[in-house]
């Protein structure tokens, strides 16, 4: 058993034992999903701690503009290598078996990132022109950002291929 099953399974047997059984059995009937929202959620964590740690601390002082790209474009690499990992290993659990397979895997998983980034700064850099809290459109981007993430890697990069 993989170590991240059997973290899930020790979280779902707790779930049954306080009583939360039935979620615990929604996750289990939509397993692919349910991990692409925990990992998604982690994925989101990891992105919005780099963002705030760049635009607080290392960028702090910058113009507001320059502050929001390029805090931006860290958090967003910091996030891409750990969604990539973790949606091959863990949630589509993707096995590529030549090197141009995992190429093709990786390409198509940055190029479909890279377009939901350029959705996400466009996001951010409407939260400088409106003067909205840089913060709270970080969260609402990564909301958007999540959605479009699970669509493009059910149906384009980690698709199942058919017999």
């Amino acid at each position: 058993m993989k170590v991240w099953e059997a973290i899930e399974k020790f979280f779902l047997e707790i779930a049954r034992k306080i009583k939360l059984g039935k979620l615990a059995d929604i996750y289990e009937n939509h397993l692919e999903g349910m991990r692409y929202l925990v990992f998604g959620a982690l994925s989101t964590v990891v992105n919005i701690l780099a963002y705030i740690f760049c635009s607080q601390i290392l960028f702090r002082g910058f113009n507001e503009s320059l502050k929001v790209n390029m805090s931006e474009i860290i958090a967003f690499i910091a996030a891409v290598v750990f969604a990539y990992f973790t949606n091959k290993i863990c949630v589509f659990q993707s096995e590529t078996n030549t090197h141009k397979a995992f190429i093709k895997e990786i390409i198509s998983f940055v190029s479909c990132r890279l377009v939901t980034e350029a959705i996400s700064i466009g996001l951010m850099n409407f939260a400088v022109i409106i003067h909205f809290n840089d913060v709270i459109m970080k969260v609402i981007a990564n909301i958007v950002v999540i959605i479009l993430n699970f669509v493009f890697s059910k149906l384009f990069i980690f698709k199942k291929e058919s017999l």
